[in-house]
């Protein structure tokens, strides 16, 4: 399945199917050199597969985890591109979850003021949401995702069989991602999310529609977009703070960020994935990291607000 997506570059497809990956070829143009970023979290045989199908392939294996979207795990690939001599012809190819894609986009943007970038998400919570919309970025003293470009993708390629590697923690941190989307945007993803059996190609797809549709009408996070946000301002503070994983911070940022009615279906759902519904961390020391929030402005903050689910409001919070 192609769903295209429309940005002001020109935009690209994201290639939705069972399997592609062991078809790689027929989807990126890999006639070139290829660095191909992954972690020690990810199975090998994903990125052998791609080098199989490379020309001239360059493997990079980094640590899993949000330590290795730092600075030095920049400075490591871009060294590789550098001493492997590529050029503006060659391309860099994610294989993995969100930390991965965030870096290896960041890359590809900063090397040669840019070069061609595929995504191939691992994950679910990269496969429906950080995967797609051209957000890259590293960590940087202590705060997530402060040093960053928006830099999209040539194509991105998302097979739902890389899903059986993960274990039940590792879903319920990507259904967090499509539970939100549905939160702000989708009802009937919603209820889809309250049926048994899962139907996880089904919440791929719907996910990614709402993602492809809010990229498409604000590329740059200037309006719409902040909408992707919802739970994500207390959501990083938590991630900031904790060792609890991405979607699991940001179910807890959207119990703070809804009306009592939507909540009480939220929680539910967590309990129903294994997300977590509460947090010991106090407001003060949750306070001290909202106010280092990439999306704050002056003394205040945007925040997005669900009173009912399927749809949303923006609310400006003052920071103290």
């Amino acid at each position: 399945m192609k769903i295209p997506v429309k940005t002001f570059g020109g935009g690209y497809d994201i290639i939705l199917k069972r399997g592609a990956l062991l078809e790689i070829s027929k989807y990126l143009d890999l006639e070139r050199k290829v660095l191909i970023v992954t972690d020690d979290g990810v199975p090998e045989s994903y990125s052998k597969a791609v080098a199989s199908a490379s020309k001239t392939p360059f493997i990079i294996t980094l640590a899993k985890g949000e330590k290795s979207k730092s600075l030095e795990s920049f400075a490591l690939l871009l060294k590789e591109l550098v001493k492997n001599g590529f050029t503006r012809t060659d391309c860099v190819v994610a294989v993995g979850g969100g930390v991965v894609g965030d870096l290896a986009g960041f890359c590809a943007s900063a090397f040669m003021r840019g070069i061609d970038f595929y995504n191939i998400p691992t994950t679910l919570l990269s496969q429906v949401d950080s995967s797609i919309g051209g957000k890259t970025a590293i960590d940087f003293e202590g705060v997530k995702n402060i040093v960053g470009a928006f830099y999209q993708p040539k194509r991105v390629i998302i097979d739902p069989d890389t899903l059986k590697t993960l274990d039940a923690r590792q879903l319920s941190n990507g259904l967090a991602e499509s539970i939100k989307m549905a939160a702000t945007s989708d009802a009937e993803l919603f209820e889809l999310l309250k049926k048994e059996p899962l139907d996880i190609d089904g919440v791929i797809y719907r996910s990614l529609l709402i993602k492809r549709e809010v990229v498409q009408k604000d590329e740059r996070e200037s309006g719409l977009r902040r909408v992707l946000n919802f739970g994500h301002t207390v959501g990083h503070a938590i991630e900031s703070l904790s060792d609890l994983y991405h979607g699991e911070c940001v179910a807890l940022g959207m119990l703070y960020m809804c009306s009592d009615s939507v909540r009480k279906q939220l929680i539910p759902l967590y309990e129903r994935f294994g997300l977590p519904t509460k947090t010991d961390l106090t407001k003060d020391k949750l306070d001290s990291f909202i106010r280092l929030d990439k999306k704050a402005s002056g003394s205040s903050i945007t925040v997005v607000y669900v009173d009912k689910i399927g749809s949303f409001k923006f609310e400006v919070l003052e920071i103290k």
